[in-house]
Parts: C-alpha cells; structure tokens; sequence
C-alpha cells in the first residue's frame, strides 16, 4: 500500500473513495461534520446531512456508512466514519475511527482513497500525530500472515494508495517528514510481526541471523554474527547454559547501523531472542506452549526498529544486539541447581531453566558495554509476572536513569505505545540470594517481573540503562492470536526523540 500527502478540496478528489468523519449528535442537533466533511456536503447540497439526520450512521467512534455517486462529488464512493462525542474524542476514538475505515476500505473494491483525518482534532495532538497513527493504524489492519496457506481464505483487498489529504492549508515539511517516518515505521512493525509469526521450526536463531544478513545488504549497514565458539571464548556461560538442551546453534547477532552522525555515541537495543522456550527442565505447562514461539518478539523489536530507523535514512547512530537460542529440555540441558559463570565474570545459581530471558540478557548486556554505548535498552518478552500487573495494554518499564526513563515514557505516549515506570528499589535486590553463587537467577513468585529487573541490573551498572518487559504487548491470544509488532513505534520514536529529532 501507497501512502501520499496532498493539499486537496474534498468535492474535486478523484478517487475510488472518500472518506469523512462525523461527530455524534447530542440530544435532537444534527451530527456535527469536520471541516473537510463540511465542505464536501456543501458541493453535494446538503446530502451528506440528510443522510446522517436519518441515524443510518451509528454514534460509537469507528463505525461506517457508505454512500455511492454521491451528486456534486468527484468521488466514486463516500465513506462516513463515526467519530462519538465531540468533546470526548481523544486518541483511542482516532484509533477506533481508523480501524473502521481499514476494515470498510478492506472489503471494497476501490483501487484508492483519499482520508481526511488529518482533519481531526485529537486533543493537543498536533497534525503529524494524527499523520503516523493513520498510517500505522492502516497498514496494521491490512497486514496478512497467510504465506504458509495452501488455500487462502480470501483474496487480497484492491485497495492499493491511499492518499492523506490536507484541506484548507498548504502540505508542511513537517508532515512530510511524519510521512516518510510513518510509513518506515510500519514496515519495520511488519517485518517484526512477520517473523514473531513464523513458526519455530523455520524461525530460529540461524533464520534471525538471516534476516540481520538481508537488512545489512538492503540497508548497508555493519553484521557480525557471533557463534557458539565465539560465545565460549568470551566466557558467555549463562546464554551457553541456556542453549544447551537445542540442537540449534545459538547466535549473537550485532546489527550496527551508522547514520552519518559522527563522534555520536551509539543507542545499543537488545533483543531477547529465544525462538521457542519450553522452559527447559523447569517445563512448561502444555496448554499454550505453542505461543512460546512469541519469545523471540524482543529480537524482532529490534530488527523492526533497525529496518524502520534505516529505511527512513535517520540520523542516529544504534546498534541491535540480539542474543538468538532456543530453551529445550534434554540430557545436556541445564539443571535447577547448576552454577554458571557469566561473561562479567558474576556467577548465576540456575533454580528455575524457565527464567532463562534474564540469563541470555546478561551476559549481552555485558557485552554491549564494550560499545561505549550513549545509552542501552532492552527488550524482552521476560515475565508472566508482568502481565499480571500490567495487562495487555501497557509494556513494563524498568530504568536506572530517570531521564531515560522519562524519555522512553513520552517515547510511548507519542507512539500510543506505551510503558509503565515499575520499581528497580534495591530493597527487592534480597529475594535474589543465593547459599552457593553470587545470585539465584529467580526471586520467588511476589513481583517477580521487579526481581527479573533487579537481576538484569546487576549486570548494567555502569550504563544508562532501561529494560521493556512486553511479555503482555508482544502478542495476542484467542481470535486475534499474533504479534502485535510492539514495541518498535516506540523504539522509532524514543531513538528519534533521544537524537533530538
């Protein structure tokens, strides 16, 4: 799908469809129309307004009318979206009326649209906003994961441009800007659901460096893919201990993309890649162990973000770091009791192989020191526990450095991504001792997504660093079962906001 930007009059578009919104009506008024609806309806001589006056268009935000040939209109097809109160639309309103364009638009045959949801006023929201959400929100309810189908339900939907328009003011630089953003952004959330999809027998730690390798060659960007011989001379024992029931070789994958800022220090993001975890010989329980192929979804942040910073040519400085295993049960498996060495030279008593997240994130984290980096993230679908106290709706937010933090907070309001700062109090630091190793790798079952963050900073103290736990954002279960592509319009957007741009 073609996205463009273009000052244009509502009556003289050209175009498959049109779509406009309506405000619901209070009482007996009449449903208030946006300015570009407004005008449309002028040019059709109040046509627009009869129709909404008879209540054939639903008051909830998102819902749709369709109207044909409309008289004074260029447009083949006029699509009303429904945008609820006026006084209460906000962003999760925008949000809504987006979806139900996309899945109007889905099931037409119009080969393009022209939307005026610029148009929309989302509280202090300015225009770009608006902009990026409506490209997103587009290109996320027309993405399809049907490659491995032999017979797909339903053939793809005709719509192919769509057209952004600005009424009653010039196309800004800005906005063209947020355009060019937008649509990097949502094919790097693409590129991120995609692989969280695949299942585990074609997405594992060799497919991820695969996928690193296509990026660096589209993009031209720096690879190094470490293996398990590397891994052993470094002295990385806890992501080694980790891999050792698969017999899928572990990589540690260092993806670096340089955007011609010189002397800048770089932004390092680390991806959790554990293409499937069973949970080793801690197993899991069977029910929905098949989604345990999501765990890898911290790795396909970071690749997203990689191909999203560097498609939109971005002038940053980030490395992606990702530490690519699987967890299997097995008779050179780790036990619950072992001790290992990690590469900082801090020794791990193992008592649960299904908190093995931490384990691999540890010994990268050590790892990324070693690039003097400005500041480090992680990313990680790291613990239940983390859904328990956040939902589905918020990625858990762990920081040693609150102006990080509050960077990565805005980050996630500006995207609609967003992050909930949890405590990193040294008082939980406790539930982690260990009789036999400098620390156990679980802290017991109370706040147990604070104790895996408590652990994982033992290993960043000397770095400004953040830890994204998105085991609750990273993908949905039930009818909707898939990745979700977070948190990379965050990622896009605190990298963005960090450089300053």
């Amino acid at each position: 799908m073609q996205f463009s930007i273009r000052a244009l009059a509502p009556e003289s578009a050209r175009t498959g469809c049109l779509v406009l919104g309506a405000y619901k009506a209070r009482g007996t008024a009449a449903p208030v129309l946006t300015r570009a609806a407004q005008a449309a309806d002028r040019a059709a001589r109040g046509r627009l307004r009869d129709v909404l006056a008879r209540g054939d268009l639903s008051a909830k935000a998102g819902s749709t009318l369709l109207l044909h040939k409309v008289a004074g209109l260029a447009a083949e097809r006029v699509l009303l979206v429904g945008l609820g109160e006026q006084k209460e639309f906000g962003e999760t309103a925008f949000r809504d009326a987006v979806r139900g364009a996309a899945s109007a638009l889905k099931s037409l045959g119009a080969r393009d649209a022209v939307m005026y949801f610029l148009d929309f006023k989302v509280g202090r929201r300015p225009a770009p906003w608006n902009l990026r959400q409506a490209v997103q929100g587009m290109r996320e309810s027309f993405y399809r994961f049907d490659q491995l189908k032999t017979q797909k339900k339903a053939a793809p939907p005709a719509l192919g441009a769509v057209t952004l328009a600005v009424h009653g003011g010039p196309v800004t630089l800005q906005a063209q800007a947020a355009l060019r953003e937008a649509t990097a952004t949502a094919d790097g959330v693409d590129l991120a659901r995609t692989l969280g999809n695949l299942p585990p027998n074609i997405c594992t730690p060799a497919y991820l460096a695969d996928e690193a390798r296509k990026l660096a060659r589209q993009y031209k960007l720096g690879l190094e893919v470490l293996e398990r011989r590397d891994m052993e001379r470094l002295g990385m024992g806890a992501l080694l201990a980790v891999t050792r029931g698969s017999h899928q070789p572990p990589k540690l994958i260092v993806l670096r993309y340089a955007g011609g800022v010189k002397k800048a220090k770089p932004m390092v993001l680390v991806g959790k890649g554990i293409t499937f975890d069973t949970g080793g010989i801690s197993l899991k329980p069977a029910g929905d162990m098949d989604e345990m192929k999501y765990d890898m979804s911290g790795a396909g942040s970071v690749l997203g973000a990689l191909r999203a910073l560097a498609g939109m040519k971005a002038p940053v400085n980030v490395i992606g770091l990702i530490a690519a295993c699987e967890n299997m049960p097995g008779g050179a498996a780790s036990r619950p009791g072992d001790v290992v060495k990690t590469l900082s030279g801090q020794t791990v008593e193992i008592l649960n192989t299904d908190a093995e997240g931490r384990l691999v994130l540890c010994d990268a984290l050590a790892y990324a020191a070693r690039f003097q980096p400005d500041a480090v993230v992680d990313i990680a679908t790291l613990t239940g526990a983390c859904v328990i106290a956040l939902g589905h709706v918020a990625t858990g937010l762990f920081s040693n450095d609150e102006k990080l933090a509050e960077q990565l907070c805005a980050a996630g309001d500006d995207a609609w991504d967003r992050v909930w700062r949890m405590p990193l109090w040294e008082d939980y630091q406790e539930q982690l001792q260990s009789n036999f190793a400098d620390m156990a790798n679980i802290g017991g079952r109370p706040a147990g997504s604070v104790t895996a963050a408590c652990f994982l900073s033992r290993y960043a103290r000397k770095l400004r660093w953040a830890h994204l736990d998105i085991a609750g954002t990273a993908w949905k279960s039930g009818r909707e079962k898939g990745s979700t592509g977070r948190p990379v319009p965050l990622l896009v957007r605190f990298v963005l906001g960090r450089a300053g741009r």
